[in-house]
């Protein structure tokens, strides 16, 4: 029996828009008992096709893969990573030799919801965020390596915390094609420390690139605090800015540990740089050091909307501390990764710490997630990292 999902009448409005989701109070009935993570056919409620998508447990039922009626193959997996791989190559992602790290594939903003893929020099980290995906891993990495060729020899599969907590699934990490390479993670010449086994995420934040190239054009002769540094990537790239001196706070042991490892690789000997494993607000509260330039970079605050206001609060105490602390001339670069923050919300917020800290502000930059990481215009929820320049008076 043919597994299909019939929607409410009216409910097929938001894909006529082509929008990816469908919410669980837009289905009328299911047929043939589908399993999580199964394709699924969606009918309009007077039985017309509009769409296919993996059915899942939760508000989101489906996430649709095709407004097309196509298979669910090998040929469509290698088609749809061609496609990202194309548009990849299009911006100067692939072939760099000072350049080695891309997100391939971006979930809805490319059209292949619940899949993250990152590109670590010669390894590709495959992340579900669905059952579906899961499901589907193994056609997903041979079709990467069908279409990458012989620039991806290694594949990692790492959902041990991004598969719906009760999907009943084997979600075992390791390699499913390949193994361990020597390759060194590269980013614009810098070599980043990348632990995609035991690391956050698939190993590195890597949509904050750019802002981290255009944090290294300010950094020259500055004192910078890099907050919640993780890896480190922002504190390289101050370093060979030529910043005076870099200290890199994170709560996390481990994640100083890596940043060091990062410094020692990239500037051997250089005495410039400190870590602290620290809270972020004790250390803004205690610290004694003057900085000029401070990056503030937490994790997502809210990762639903029962979460917003209470993030919001974060985002304006974190704020307030630090443009109290930092000096006449400063900059701060600014940074919200939560998807259920609008811009608004959080320009909002940083306006209301400048006005509670006394401080002259103005914005220079309104940055953005980069290119490689794509928004789907159908799917605007996409657009989830927001940041701002400042230069404080």
């Amino acid at each position: 029996m043919q597994k299909r999902v019939l929607l409410k009448r009216g409910k097929e409005e938001s894909l006529l828009r082509f929008h990816p989701w469908i919410f669980s109070g837009a289905i009328a009935s299911i047929e043939g008992t589908p399993d999580e993570g199964d394709v699924v056919d969606v009918y309009t409620y007077d039985g017309k096709w509009i769409a296919a998508g993996h059915i899942q447990v939760g508000s989101i039922a489906v996430r649709v893969l095709t407004f097309t009626q196509e298979s669910i193959d090998k040929a469509f997996w290698q088609k749809k990573i061609a496609i990202a791989y194309k548009l990849r190559s299009d911006l100067g992602l692939t072939n760099r030799a000072d350049h080695n790290i891309y997100r391939l594939i971006h979930g809805e903003g490319d059209n292949l919801p619940g899949l993250v893929v990152d590109v670590y020099g010669r390894t590709a980290v495959v992340q579900a965020h669905s059952v579906g995906m899961h499901c589907n891993r193994m056609d997903i990495a041979q079709a990467i390596v069908d279409v990458l060729g012989d620039k991806i020899l290694s594949v990692y599969y790492k959902s041990e915390t991004t598969l719906p907590y009760k999907a009943q699934a084997d979600n075992s990490t390791g390699y499913i094609i390949g193994g361990h390479l020597n390759d060194v993670p590269l980013e614009y010449g810098l070599k980043l420390p990348v632990d995609w086994i035991n690391g956050q995420k698939t190993g590195l934040f890597i949509d904050q690139r750019e802002n981290r190239a255009l944090l290294e054009k300010y950094s020259n002769g500055r004192s910078v605090l890099n907050m919640f540094c993780y890896t480190g990537g922002f504190s390289l790239a101050a370093l060979r800015g030529g910043a005076k001196l870099v200290h890199s706070v994170d709560s996390s042991a481990k994640a100083t540990e890596l940043t060091i490892k990062g410094v020692k690789d990239n500037f051997p000997d250089d005495d410039r740089h400190k870590a602290f494993a620290e809270d972020a607000f004790k250390f803004l509260d205690n610290m004694k050091e003057k900085y000029d330039l401070i990056i503030l970079d937490p994790p997502a605050f809210a990762k639903h909307r029962d979460a917003l206001k209470r993030a919001l609060i974060g985002y304006r105490r974190l704020n307030e501390k630090a443009l109290e602390k930092i000096e006449p001339g400063g900059i701060l670069f600014t940074f919200s990764c939560s998807q259920v923050v609008t811009k608004e919300q959080f320009r909002m917020a940083v306006f209301t710490a400048a006005a509670q800290a006394g401080r002259s502000v103005k914005i220079l930059y309104q940055l953005h997630q980069p290119a490689d990481h794509p928004i789907n215009i159908f799917h605007p929820e996409g657009e989830y990292l927001k940041g701002l320049v400042l230069s404080v008076e």
